[in-house]
């Protein structure tokens, strides 16, 4: 997940409190000095880390717990609500027809951020489109075509044209039928005013209904002065917050972008164009106090579930899985759906109870290991036959040897393989039993109990009411 060493250190500064029914000024003080720490290594402006702490300070020791509630459970709570204010709203951003150009310097992830945004709205029903109208950047229009390819989405540019607003211009006669226009435009290692001319040509051009800017995260609390200029400059409605996975000074472009009254659309991590989510606040920080964030992982389930489905010659529907045998071509199904979910460790942090807290007990190459296991585990059932896939229980030793032969694999492999099938299809069975109150008492249980979440908190989001 994004921040990773500031939720960690957030996370570990509340677990201080664990098992204690009430704090006294002494505890609150510790645990502020241990939020201000952390806030100040993610490069959070310290005016705003002062004025943070001692909100914090002033609830936790003057609010009343509610009746049940551990001294944790009620300083997370009052943590979670104050960072979810810090860093501000979420950019308005309707799933209709509209037109939204791009603005940023060089190098802050524009192009990709594009095709990442058209990806975004193809999932949400929205037919997208990328007009490319950079010319100043070699290999832009290259960039863009090839991200467009893998995002699945229209894409109109010229590599023989010199003139922006000329592609702009016949860019939208040829996307007219798109619901969703993304302009991307060049970027200059400064905000010259040539770069601002070129913008506001290209604005009169489009006429778009928004315009965001795109802000690389490692610029820090250098947004705030780069979203001002460009607010002032040719005015911006969003921000999206690019590389959130390769720095520590995240913390200040999120909250650098706030203080300028401006909001935040989308964040953007890794090079695929499946990473990028909707900046939702409360989601976010849920996640980075270990609380999860079932809406994101609800929307990243469905749509997993419809690609598998899409990947597959014949229908077939999930709860199948919990009727009958779990056969290994049910397995190959729900690891494909997994793949399709993205990263096991930001699917993880996402989970109630799973996230936070116990991936900082895990080993750092923990996950990578676990998707090595699972690709090994699909190139071992690609050289399987369909009755082996269907019936695990008739393979013997000599079989095994043919398909560790066969995918390249080994032996151990193929029989950790059945092993993992076992364990799956006993679980399998104890969900056959179970009704629909077992099942909704078990999410419950996930959303208010135990492990790095918000323990005790019931079962309506992080808190209940």
């Amino acid at each position: 997940m994004v921040l990773d060493d500031l939720g960690s250190s957030l996370r570990g500064t509340l677990d201080s409190l664990r098992g204690k029914s009430r704090i006294d000024e002494e505890d609150v003080e510790e645990v502020v000095k241990e939020i201000q720490r952390s806030l100040l290594q993610a490069d959070v402006d310290v005016s705003l880390v002062m004025a943070l702490s001692d909100s914090i300070k002033e609830r936790a020791l003057e609010e009343e717990p509610p009746g049940g509630t551990t001294a944790r459970d009620h300083v997370l709570r009052i943590v979670y609500e104050e960072l979810v204010d810090l860093v501000g709203e979420s950019t308005e951003l309707p799933l209709e027809e509209q037109t939204i150009m791009l603005a940023g310097l060089q190098g802050s992830g524009k192009t990709t951020t594009a095709a990442k945004m058209a990806w975004w709205f193809s999932k949400k029903g929205l037919r997208p489109a990328v007009i490319q109208t950079d010319t100043f950047r070699p290999g832009a229009y290259e960039q863009a075509e090839q991200m467009c390819e893998r995002a699945e989405v229209d894409f109109y540019g010229d590599p023989d044209e010199d003139d922006p607003v000329k592609i702009a211009r016949e860019g939208l006669e040829a996307t007219e039928d798109a619901d969703v226009r993304i302009v991307d435009t060049a970027g200059r290692h400064a905000l010259e005013a040539d770069l601002i001319d070129e913008i506001e040509e290209i604005e009169a051009t489009v006429q778009p209904d928004r315009s965001l800017l795109v802000l690389d995260a490692a610029i820090g609390q250098g947004a705030k002065d780069q979203a001002q200029q460009f607010e002032d400059s040719v005015g911006i409605d969003g921000v999206v917050i690019t590389k959130l996975d390769g720095t520590a000074k995240g913390g200040g472009a999120l909250t650098a972008v706030n203080e300028t009254d401006s909001t935040i659309a989308f964040l953007g991590s890794g090079e695929t164009v499946q990473d990028i989510e909707r900046f939702e606040p409360d989601g976010f920080i849920s996640r980075l106090l270990g609380m999860g964030d079932l809406k994101q992982l609800t929307e990243r389930v469905e749509r997993a579930m419809e690609e598998t489905q899409a990947e597959e010659e014949e229908d077939w529907d999930p709860e199948d899985m919990l009727k009958g045998e779990f056969t290994l071509k049910d397995m190959q199904r729900q690891m494909s759906a997994m793949s399709n979910m993205g990263p096991l460790d930001q699917v993880m942090d996402m989970i109630p109870g799973v996230g936070g807290g116990l991936m900082d007990q895990l080993p750092d190459d923990a996950m990578d290991v676990t998707q090595d296991r699972m690709r090994n585990f699909e190139v071992v059932m690609d050289s399987m036959t369909d009755e082996e896939l269907e019936n695990p229980r008739s393979i013997g030793a000599s079989q095994i040897r043919r398909i560790a032969k066969g995918s390249g694999q080994g032996e151990e492999t193929v029989r950790e393989l059945l092993e993992q099938h076992k364990m799956m299809a006993r679980t399998m069975k104890q969900f056959q039993g179970m009704g629909d109150g077992d099942m909704q008492r078990m999410m419950q249980k996930m959303q208010g109990g135990g492990g790095g979440g918000g323990g005790g908190m019931g079962g309506m989001g992080p808190f209940g009411d």
